[in-house]
């Protein structure tokens, strides 16, 4: 595989996994309630579940992309999960310690919020169709490539609110910003609702 491919794949997952969306504003919300390395479990989380969704694409499982109830099934439990996230935000005391609400950041949630984002499958499909058709080698050391950007993305998100957490020592403060997130992943949730099966983001 040349250079110029790589970095266009390396191109195309940091333009996937860095900007503003869901996963990221969690791993935001963690860095800044929890500290970087316990919000690192929901970045691993979020990283490995979509690297798994797109090494099943590549293995073949684009065609459920085309099945509309599966997607709108997809697109209900993401809204669902993304409105519980956003009352749990809501509700948040803004104290900073180790847990939100009384439990660790979660590999599994992580994971999971990628298998329910729509985005990610079609992101999972659109990089799959661009650099692998024809050429199923070129599957793992893409899988691979997209590893690494995304888990480094999410993770600059997760860095970025331990670094405000440093920033922001009193609860009531802490508190606005979580609620102003929490609103931020109801607009995400109505805009998740709304939007066509169709464009791409895995973050």
């Amino acid at each position: 595989m040349s250079l110029s491919l790589a970095l266009s794949m390396a191109a195309f997952a940091l333009a996937a996994s860095l900007s503003p969306g869901p996963v990221n504003l969690v791993a935001f919300h963690l860095g800044l309630n929890c500290g970087l390395v316990p919000a690192l479990r929901h970045v691993s989380g979020a990283t490995c579940g979509f690297s798994v969704l797109l090494l099943a694409i590549g293995a073949g499982l684009q065609w459920l992309t085309q099945w509309a109830a599966l997607m709108h099934a997809i697109r209900l439990g993401g809204v669902a999960f993304l409105l519980y996230l956003a009352w749990r935000l809501a509700r948040s005391d803004g104290a900073l310690t180790q847990t939100t609400a009384g439990r660790p950041p979660s590999f599994v949630a992580g994971a999971l919020m990628q298998w329910l984002n729509p985005k990610a499958w079609i992101a999972s499909s659109a990089g799959m169709a661009a650099y692998t058709a024809g050429a199923p080698a070129r599957v793992a050391p893409f899988a691979l490539i997209f590893f690494g950007v995304c888990y480094l993305s999410v993770a600059c998100w997760a860095l970025l609110g331990a670094k405000l957490r440093r920033q922001l020592p009193s609860p009531e403060r802490v508190r606005w910003l979580n609620r102003g997130m929490g609103l931020a992943l109801l607009v995400s949730a109505l805009m998740l609702a709304t939007m066509p099966l169709s464009g791409s983001g895995a973050a």
